[in-house]
């Protein structure tokens, strides 16, 4: 699918919602004006960040001639639609990832685009829309001050710890989803209208998921390359917590994925299993009713035979039905055909 471009007109001003300066790990300024950035990019031992909400390539000019932006990671910054991914460029790197959030009630999964540009004392990011949740990204850095002093690394593993933690929390909810499904699956009367819904509906927001959850472990394992200088001897435990978590995740959602179709193909079985079961039993009936047909058939043939038109003939007949089929009932019982 191609991309879907940002038609904001040329020249309108973005939502700058947040700015932030550190100087050697404690925090100098906030909600700073972006003309500002260039004051305090003068100071080499001085971390910004920028964020930017729904810009257009215009908007970002200003700070891609300050930073060094090369034009095409600018281009992809305001396009949608772009796959999680890592992008180097001369003294930059850009990245692609996706905020998740699932809502249990509708079964339904909700993702945000977020890029990024990372250089050696920035980090800018660039919200498609609204729905990414920048300000817990915000109190995280703000209640995770170990790491400040690493500047640059200590926002980006901020930022992917968040995007990281609500992957797995999408996986979770999801996996509790499908646990549901299991256990109404092999309910003794169950709504299959309801099972083949609810079981498509996962399938669609696993698949969504796994479209953004699988390309993090090769985004945060490129970030992690000693030439990004960003995983270094403060910061490398901590980039590897969340790349085990990047690769739980990818996996559960696998697993999870595949689960659904497990369980597709067992309600198809059983839903088979009890169609047999219900022909096998219908057949069985079948059987023990033709052998009345039969006896009244062959006594209602218009020529004479021992007992016609007698009470002891109909007594006969009768009792040759109920006989008859009480053993084809017993047979068939005991063969499990009914």
């Amino acid at each position: 699918m191609a991309p879907r471009v940002n038609t904001a007109p040329i020249g309108h001003s973005p939502r700058v919602t947040r700015t932030r300066a550190y100087r050697d790990g404690v925090l100098q300024k906030a909600d700073f004006p972006v003309a500002d950035v260039s004051d305090f990019l003068a100071d080499p031992g001085t971390a910004v960040w920028v964020d930017l909400c729904e810009p257009s390539e215009a908007d970002l000019a200003e700070l891609a001639a300050e930073l060094g932006l090369h034009r095409l990671a600018v281009e992809d910054a305001v396009h949608e639609r772009q796959r999680p991914k890592l992008d180097r460029y001369d003294g930059h790197a850009f990245l692609t990832a996706y905020a998740v959030r699932f809502a249990a009630e509708t079964g339904s999964l909700a993702t945000s685009e977020l890029a990024a540009f990372i250089t050696r004392n920035a980090l800018v990011t660039v919200r498609k829309d609204d729905g990414f949740d920048i300000e817990a990204v915000v109190r995280r850095w703000d209640q995770n001050t170990e790491l400040t002093q690493a500047g640059v690394p200590f926002l980006v593993h901020g930022l992917l710890d968040f995007v990281v933690d609500g992957h797995y929390e999408a996986v979770q909810a999801l996996d509790e989803q499908v646990e549901a499904l299991e256990d109404l699956v092999f309910d003794d009367r169950p709504d299959q209208s309801q099972l083949q819904r609810r079981s498509f509906r996962l399938r669609k927001s696993l698949t969504a998921l796994r479209k953004v959850v699988l390309p993090m472990r090769e985004v945060i394992s490129s970030l992690m390359r000693p030439d990004l200088k960003l995983a270094g001897e403060l910061t490398r435990p901590y980039f590897e917590d969340v790349h085990d978590h990047a690769r739980q995740a990818a996996e559960q959602t696998e697993s999870l994925r595949e689960l659904v179709g497990t369980i597709r193909e067992t309600q198809l079985n059983l839903q088979g299993n009890r169609l047999n079961l219900i022909m096998k039993k219908v057949t069985g009936w079948a059987a023990v009713i033709a052998v009345p047909t039969a006896v009244t058939g062959f006594y209602g043939q218009n020529v004479p035979y021992p007992g016609n038109g007698t009470p002891a003939g109909f007594w006969t007949s009768t009792a040759v039905m109920l006989v008859l089929s009480a053993g084809l009932y017993g047979l068939f019982k005991k063969k499990d055909w009914l």
